[in-house]
């Protein structure tokens, strides 16, 4: 019998034969915060077959503090009201990847089971698939990031007070084969990291600005999309620091270059035949009735659903006229002005960009926020408004379209929504609402640079 390799894992056998064939004494295990942290743990061998087979148990906190553990004082499902108890976890062996910083080390990702599935972000995204299976698709996503490396360390932000920070290259060169030939090692390293740990990167290149890179992932079917994102996003800032180098995702770190944003890239394909759902050949564009109808979807939901994309205080600044972010919920025909670009194609890639999402989306959030409101509009065969041609930032758009100006605006839209309710469940939409409530709270306790060289003085 061969050797396993990880990614042959397919069920909890195949997952502990592989460990017994490497002699590991422990494997890491993680899992996905709200926030899309990734948090977890080494567990030792013994333990974690435990687990493949019972399950395991880990303090739920990490569903009830933020982005910098600070404790949540405003949601229900945990707090110093319920004593943080330990919530019930699954292991899912397929997810197994090798981590190649640690020799033969391997990695495997955990769901939240039992009352913790209701605000799970891999719960989430699963069930809006099951429900998408449940009417005859299979979905399949990608998304591509931009993200900014910095020769900068995370002592040295911090005693810089994360200003005059240095770029890895400077000035702005868009698809620069210059500074891909130049630090072509890095390329190279990014690359073989994203091949060995299976979220392979299509296509990498600069963008416009300092040091800003963009990855495009290779498609999957949705879920595993998620993963491949969740897991880029983490590992990559992890072999920038490993490299004397810092990697940011956050949606916008300068008010004098474009956002960061995290693209979805999406398509329904028949489960009974494999046939793309979105492609007719005698259709304008291509665009099939079912995927004119998950656009108006993605359209008539995007200002409810748009915390899920845009989850941070920082989302907003990137929502501006000129820098390459959708304003309105538009929609147009290979028109990267809008928020939803349609992109015509074959029966293998016809597909709809929900180009909206920042770099700083949970990608499971984003990809259950972007299926579930285009399954909305196919459930009720919704129309999409007028296509927009031209430039849509100097058009006039229906009140309708307008998107929340800030992160308050955009919780109160979701938790106010009846589809998100519907699609997501109360228990998500109260928590997710309250968390970033929470987020807002905190942003308004700090004065800000700006505030004090307006005012200090002469107010």
């Amino acid at each position: 019998m061969s050797r396993l390799q990880a990614r042959e894992i397919n069920s909890a056998e195949d997952a502990r034969r592989i460990v017994e064939e490497r002699g590991l004494s422990h494997v890491k295990v993680g899992l996905f915060d709200i926030d899309g942290v990734m948090v977890g743990k080494y567990m030792r061998r013994d333990k974690f077959f435990h687990a493949l087979k019972e399950g395991f148990a880990f303090c739920d906190v990490v569903l009830g503090w933020d982005s910098k553990d600070e404790l949540y004082d405003n949601v229900k499902y945990t707090g110093w009201h319920t004593g943080y108890p330990d919530a019930a976890l699954t292991i899912v062996p397929e997810s197994c990847r090798d981590v190649p910083s640690e020799h033969d080390m391997l990695l495997f990702l955990a769901e939240f089971s039992g009352p913790a599935e209701g605000v799970c972000p891999r719960g989430l995204l699963r069930r809006v698939l099951g429900k998408a299976r449940d009417m005859g698709f299979i979905a399949h996503g990608a998304l591509e990031y931009e993200f900014f490396l910095f020769q900068e360390t995370p002592e040295t932000i911090r005693e810089k007070g994360f200003r005059n920070l240095k770029p890895l290259t400077p000035d702005m060169m868009g698809y620069s084969m210059l500074r891909s030939s130049v630090h072509s090692e890095l390329y190279h390293e990014l690359l073989e990291l994203a091949e060995s740990m299976d979220f392979p990167i299509e296509g990498l290149h600069t963008e416009t600005g300092p040091g800003v890179l963009e990855a495009a992932i290779g498609v999957d079917e949705a879920l595993a999309a998620g993963d491949k994102a969740a897991l880029f996003k983490t590992f990559t800032k992890v072999w920038a620091q490993r490299r004397g180098l810092m990697a940011t995702f956050m949606a916008k770190w300068s008010p004098d270059y474009p956002g960061q944003s995290g693209h979805i890239h999406l398509s329904l394909q028949h489960a009974d035949s494999g046939v793309s759902a979105f492609f007719d050949a005698d259709k304008p564009h291509q665009m099939s009735d079912i995927q004119r109808h998950f656009v108006a979807g993605q359209q008539q939901l995007m200002p409810e659903f748009l915390a899920m994309f845009a989850p941070t205080v920082n989302s907003y600044t990137r929502l501006i006229p000129g820098f390459w972010a959708p304003t309105d919920a538009t929609w147009g025909v290979e028109n990267r002005t809008t928020a939803l670009r349609v992109i015509p194609g074959s029966e293998k890639s016809q597909r709809v960009e929900y180009r909206l999402g920042s770099a700083d989306a949970n990608p499971y959030l984003a990809l259950a926020a972007a299926i579930g409101a285009g399954l909305y509009g196919i459930e009720r065969k919704l129309e999409p408004d007028e296509e927009i041609k031209g430039n849509a930032y100097e058009l006039d758009h229906p009140e309708h379209q307008a998107l929340p100006q800030t992160l308050w605006e955009a919780a109160q839209r979701l938790k106010a929504s009846l589809p998100a309710r519907a699609l997501f469940g109360d228990d998500f939409v109260e928590h997710f609402a309250a968390t970033r409530e929470w987020e807002e709270r905190q942003f308004r306790r700090h004065i800000t640079d700006w505030e004090l060289d307006r005012y200090f003085e002469i107010i």
